[in-house]
């Protein structure tokens, strides 16, 4: 790879990170699509079936998360971003044609198994293919992708619902428009498979492939000397979810009519927030490099504590309208220059050549678990709770994260991979 021109390299990336493109629609678009299919299948009054619709994809990731490091170690890094494209595809159009509550949640969790392989192969692939010089800033692509397509969504989800007020587009939407919001992801999701047949396998792979000892060494068997840093990559992945910034994304609709707006008026707030995160990863693709990994991750989450302690407080005294919007984009600027690159990079940097592929798709996995929970848990503890109670809780999580992250989370800033 040393061979390759730079920009050969900035094109490999680019199509690597359509697979984070798709990873941020496909995550995102069901939140502007909630309110209509569940009134579609009947299911605006079962918050447990709502639930379900919620994180049927998220239990895809899980599944596709559990398979991509070991499948990549084996097959390569390649085949696997393949398989993920394909699996985007098929969910987008299937998504959006069932109309059988049961056969919907099944393309969902297909599109989360493109999720969980994408997420894992993505970062590791971009990492194992730059420069240590701009590694940092070439696995922040992914992020920057990842939220280019959480606003697509958003966009797309508010050109689509028409007016709410009016009867006749309240019944297209839920007839017709919850479908288009799903179908619009299938004309990237065949881009990104195009694409991904011109793109080489990673030198990394190839080099372990050719040492006989890679090839006898057992899976979760070069793991054991590599505890440590195992829990620390860990602790990062599901920290990135329960700092419970997602939330924002999977319920702005509870959110946002919590803090007094209308539907209408929370779609346009959600693509506030989502101007936001695209416009705050870009500050992370020029601070990574100069301030460092283990600097972001502690601002991401002292400031996010700091955020949702006054969120909750102003939530509890039950303050409305556009101070609250203030408050949820600062918690989406922080977390968009700070927990969400840094958390890929670290997971891509932390762990040597030997370990990456089963070690990345372990740490993976357990962030998927951590979103999965998170997602299925916050009705529940925002009914219990309240929307105050619900936020100081993550702001208790956030503490308890800065503290860990102090003591353990070191500085992978220029560090030569198979080192780091």
């Amino acid at each position: 790879m040393q061979n390759q021109s730079k920009g050969f390299i900035y094109f490999i990336c680019m199509v690597s990170a359509m697979g984070g493109l798709l990873f941020g629609y496909d995550w995102v678009v069901i939140g502007g699509a909630k309110p209509f299919y569940e009134q579609f299948f009947g299911i605006a009054d079962s918050p447990l079936m709502q639930g379900v619709a919620m994180t049927s994809a998220l239990v895809g990731c899980l599944a596709g998360a559990m398979v991509a490091g070991t499948a990549a170690d084996k097959y390569g890094r390649r085949p696997l971003l393949f398989f993920s494209a394909m699996l985007f595809t098929i969910s987008a159009i299937a998504t959006g044609v069932f109309d059988d509550f049961t056969l919907f949640n099944i393309a969902r969790f297909v599109g989360g198994m493109g999720i969980g392989v994408a997420s894992a192969l993505a970062p590791m692939y971009i990492a194992e293919v730059s420069p240590a010089e701009i590694r940092g800033r070439m696995v922040s692509l992914n992020q920057m992708t990842i939220v280019l397509g959480i606003l697509a969504a958003q966009i797309v989800n508010m050109l689509l619902a028409r007016d709410t007020a009016v009867a006749e587009n309240m019944a297209w939407n839920v007839a017709w428009g919850w479908r288009w919001m799903f179908w619009a992801e299938t004309l990237p999701a065949a881009l990104f498979l195009v694409m991904s047949c011109f793109i080489p396998e990673s030198p990394v792979f190839l080099n372990l492939k050719r040492q006989p000892a890679a090839k006898t060494e057992k899976g979760l068997g070069r793991l054991a000397p590599y505890r440590k840093v195992l829990v620390l990559g860990l602790v990062i992945a599901v920290f990135q979810q329960w700092c419970g910034t997602n939330v924002i994304f999977n319920y702005a609709q509870e959110i946002f009519t919590g803090a007094g707006f209308d539907v209408d008026g929370m779609f346009i707030n959600i693509v506030i927030t989502g101007v936001a995160n695209v416009v705050f990863t870009f500050v992370a693709l020029y601070t990574i490099e100069k301030w460092g990994r283990r600097t972001l991750i502690l601002i991401g989450a002292g400031g996010l504590a700091l955020i949702y302690l006054t969120l909750g407080t102003c939530y509890y005294y039950e303050v409305k309208g556009f101070a609250m919007v203030l408050l949820v984009v600062a918690a989406i600027s922080v977390y968009a220059m700070t927990l969400g690159p840094v958390t890929w990079t670290l997971l891509a940097e932390i762990f040597p050549n030997r370990i990456r592929g089963v070690a990345m798709s372990i740490c993976t996995f357990a962030l998927w678990v951590g979103c999965c929970t998170l997602t299925f848990s916050f009705p529940s503890m925002n009914a219990a709770l309240g929307s105050s109670g619900s936020f100081w809780v993550y702001a208790l999580i956030c503490i308890s994260a800065f503290v860990f992250l102090y003591r353990h989370c070191p500085e992978t800033k220029g560090k030569v991979l198979a080192d780091a």
